[in-house]
C-alpha cells in the first residue's frame, strides 16, 4: 500500500461523509441532526457558518492523513511479515 493513495482516499471519503452531514443537517429537523458529533471530533467547528464548515472540511481531510500516516506503515509490515511466513 501506498500512503500517498490511502491518504488522499481516505481524505476525500471523510469530506463527502461530511458534506453529507452537513445537508443533512439542512433538511432534517434538529432531532436528527449530526453536528452535535462532528462538534466533538473536529475542534471549532460551529454547523451553520462558513467558518466553522470550512474548518470542518480541512480538519475532516488532515484527519484521513493521520489514519494514512498510522495504518499504512502498520498495514505494510504485518503484510510483509505474513508473507515471509508462507
Amino acid at each position: 500500500m501506498k500512503i500517498t493513495s490511502v491518504g488522499h482516499a481516505v481524505s476525500l471519503f471523510l469530506v463527502i461523509t461530511f458534506l453529507i452531514c452537513i445537508v443533512w443537517g439542512l433538511v432534517t429537523p434538529p432531532s436528527l441532526h449530526m453536528h452535535p458529533a462532528w462538534q466533538d471530533l473536529l475542534p471549532g467547528f460551529e454547523f451553520g457558518t462558513l467558518t466553522g464548515i470550512l474548518i470542518g472540511l480541512v480538519e475532516s481531510y488532515l484527519y484521513g492523513w493521520y489514519v494514512a500516516i498510522l495504518f499504512v506503515p502498520l498495514f505494510n509490515f504485518f503484510n510483509r511479515n505474513s508473507s515471509a511466513q508462507k
